[in-house]
């Protein structure tokens, strides 16, 4: 028994920069999925706007093909970003779901157990 003791402020010492780091990782993944959920709105809005431009460009073009081309591109990007941003606000989720850091702080007791 003394010899845990002596050995426990040792093992304290080393296991702090851990829960240091612990804090700095749940700080970064929740300042990301909050920068995430503010910006992917924004781009979701103007993913749509310019499909929507797309679209009207391409009603709009008649018989010309080269504006029908630029038309269906510009629909086709629309589409890529829309399913991009939806991807990456679905990742940094499941990220945040995985590693349990949304809005969870860091325990006070070892293993949750008041009074220790």
């Amino acid at each position: 028994m003394t010899q845990i003791k002596k050995v426990l402020p040792y093992i304290a010492i080393s296991l702090a920069p851990s829960l240091v780091l612990a804090a700095q990782i749940d700080t970064i993944v929740a300042s990301t999925k909050t920068l995430v959920n503010n910006i992917i709105p924004i781009l979701l809005i103007i993913g749509t706007i310019v499909f929507l431009w797309g679209v009207i460009m391409f009603l709009t073009a008649g018989a010309d093909e080269e504006k029908r081309a630029n038309a269906r591109s510009l629909m086709i990007y629309g589409l890529v970003g829309l399913f991009v941003m939806v991807a990456a606000w679905g990742i940094v989720n499941v990220l945040v779901g995985f590693t349990s850091t949304g809005g969870v702080g860091i325990p006070t007791s070892p293993g949750g157990i008041p009074g220790i």
